[in-house]
């Protein structure tokens, strides 16, 4: 026991040659979580009244969710992000099992088509939540080890392949492909960054294109996703539905905006106005002017990791900088470019943001890990 304590305290102590917490990255996400927690209180309002008779079910849950995610935001901020790069095969492990979790009878609730919850003493969890932060932690170790072997197909990318397979299998079977698309593409990028081949990575997303077609046919769903992009009006009151209830509210907004608890589509025209869907709501009470400036923070969030990863003092941290930005800008942008039909809808939530306590546990830890590389850049 005293030897656990005193492995935990060297953990959380900071060394004397670490800086002072990123003060651009710090305001940044507070930016955002103020908006968030601004929007949810308003976007939420009439269908948390109308499923639980309580106005504010969805905001005192997010603040629950929250003060979870700034304890996992204080731990990884004052944790050593080496000691991530010692467990990387536990990370690996650790990915399997928890995407393993959601076909264990009793554990798993689905919802709708999708199995990708479990129940734990009455809160639910969504495991692919964790593993966008454990197998990045795993791939930034790897890719770091195997850095002058990534030319070789034998010790580069075919194992990277592999391993990306096996995370890509188990999400295809919840099927979870919003969260598998956000960790593809992040992996891709770090996979880059490590100092894979251009010609690989090219050859890859070839591959992820056809396996794209094919899962077209073979999930009808995602098919109609594809024929809302390109006609909203294919099924407007069905498949295209959301699309075109989001589209109105956006549109609706206009330059200012119809003011602060005024949306009109939250009250049930427009489904998952808490969660995936708040950006039109968003749009619709705030306006153009706001949509731009909370569209500026994740790109400036975006920014400031990238110049942590400039500064990081080796590849382990400059890897882990740029996935951890990379997902949550990408993710923020995927689930924005659906909503206004500019690329199908994914069903991912805007991070930082949309309701959900998995999500935002996730997204505070993975900020941690990157204030922590801040404080021991150069």
């Amino acid at each position: 026991m005293a030897s656990f304590i005193g492995w935990f305290k060297k953990i959380i102590t900071s060394s004397d040659k670490e800086r002072e917490s990123d003060k651009s990255l710090l305001i940044i996400v507070g930016a955002i979580l103020v908006f968030g927690l601004v929007m949810l209180s308003s976007a939420s309002t009439v269908v948390a009244y109308n499923t639980y008779q309580d106005s504010y079910y969805f905001f005192k849950h997010q603040l629950f969710g929250l003060a979870l995610g700034a304890v996992a935001f204080w731990f990884f901020s004052r944790t050593d992000y080496h000691i991530w790069r010692k467990a990387a095969l536990f990370m690996l492990v650790a990915s399997i099992g928890l995407l393993l979790l959601v076909f264990i009878p009793g554990l798993s609730a689905g919802w709708g088509a999708s199995r990708s919850w479990i129940n734990i003493f009455g809160f639910s969890l969504q495991p692919a939540e964790f593993v966008k932060i454990t197998f990045l932690l795993y791939l930034a170790a790897w890719l770091e080890g195997r850095k002058s072997k990534l030319a070789e197909i034998s010790t580069g990318i075919g194992p990277f392949v592999v391993i990306l397979g096996v995370i890509a299998g188990l999400m295809l079977l919840q099927p979870d492909i919003g969260t598998l698309t956000i960790i593809a593409f992040t992996s891709l990028i770090i996979y880059f960054i490590g100092g894979g081949k251009l010609k690989h990575i090219v050859g890859l997303i070839l591959l992820g294109f056809m396996a794209l077609a094919i899962m077209v046919n073979v999930y009808p769903y995602q098919a109609n996703r594809f024929k809302c992009l390109f006609d909203p009006s294919f099924s407007p009151k069905e498949h295209c539905y959301q699309i075109n209830q989001s589209l109105i509210a956006v549109g609706s907004g206009g330059f200012w905006g119809r003011g602060l608890g005024d949306s009109r589509q939250k009250f049930l025209y427009l489904p998952e106005a808490q969660n995936d869907a708040i950006f039109p709501i968003f749009s619709e009470e705030a306006g153009f002017i706001f949509s731009v400036i909370l569209i500026g923070l994740y790109l400036a969030l975006f920014y400031r990791g990238l110049s942590i990863a400039r500064r990081a003092p080796d590849d382990f941290g400059k890897i882990l900088a740029v996935g951890i930005v990379s997902w949550l800008t990408m993710q923020a942008l995927i689930n924005i470019g659906g909503m206004v039909n500019i690329m199908p809808m994914t069903g991912v939530p805007l991070p930082l943001i949309s309701y959900g306590g998995s999500a935002m546990m996730a997204a505070l830890a993975a900020v941690g890990i990157l204030n922590n590389i801040s404080r021991q850049g150069r």
